[in-house]
């Protein structure tokens, strides 16, 4: 009975190793595009948030499907997060461009980190009573995706770097605030992907693939664009709902 008693403990005081080798791709990744930037290989760098980006995705639904959730993976998630989409992408942004502007691009560069650092802590401490349908503030791998895309688009399309020096350094602090900011942003946890769908809806979602694989790097910017925007126009709906109900 002692024996089995000390297995037991033994199993509790372990790690699940699936969902984690996620989290821990995620954070090499993170930590590959600082490597990288720091080298001058900017677009890998912003390639390499991009995947982190979908290690982080995958994380979380590898722990649900194998029901190995667990409250070490949440923490270990946090600062993979914090590496790969607060101090990641902020430094990418600094070695790229900002370091040119001086003082000021070392605020602008750390005004998304810190608002990626404290996203995340205020998540962590209303994730049992928040709404699930959305997050409160710009979620952190979308914040990063916007700065990583517009390396990507400059890059691309040969743009002069130091030309879009204040323009990367108001993306930078944008997305910071946003962050922090109170704007409700879409989940889509609400989605069910397990149900069916309209001939058209999958037409749309085809047809909307297709024109990302067509052209990634704009794409990619625009859509993670649009969802930054998304969150101020979702808050105003709410409100003027609100209001009406109110009123009624």
């Amino acid at each position: 009975m002692v024996n089995n008693n000390k297995g037991i403990q033994q199993r509790r005081r372990g790690i699940y190793l699936l969902p984690n080798l996620f989290t821990t791709g995620a954070m090499f990744s993170g930590f590959y595009a600082v490597t990288s930037a720091i080298n001058g290989h900017f677009e890998t760098a912003a390639i390499a948030i991009f995947v982190a980006m979908i290690l982080d995705g995958l994380d979380g639904r590898v722990a649900r499907l194998t029901n190995t959730q667990s409250e070490f993976g949440v923490q270990y998630d946090s600062l993979s997060d914090m590496v790969s989409f607060g101090v990641a992408p902020g430094l990418v942004m600094y070695l790229w461009v900002l370091s040119s502007m001086g003082k000021f691009g070392i605020f602008a560069a750390f005004v998304h980190t810190a608002g990626g650092a404290l996203r995340l802590a205020r998540f962590n401490t209303q994730v049992a009573t928040a709404d699930k349908r959305y997050f409160q503030g710009l979620p952190s791998p979308a914040a990063a995706a916007i700065l990583a895309g517009f390396v990507l688009i400059c890059g691309e399309y040969q743009y002069d770097v130091q030309s879009m020096k204040y323009l990367a350094a108001i993306l930078s602090i944008t997305t910071g605030l946003l962050m922090v900011s109170n704007f409700r942003y879409s989940s889509f946890k609400e989605i069910d992907l397990k149900g069916k769908v309209p001939f058209v809806v999958a037409i749309s979602v085809m047809l909307a693939i297709a024109f990302v694989m067509a052209q990634p790097q704009t794409m990619l910017f625009l859509l993670f664009l649009g969802y930054a925007v998304s969150g101020p126009i979702i808050t105003l709906v709410l409100r003027k709902r609100k209001r009406q109900i109110r009123n009624t």
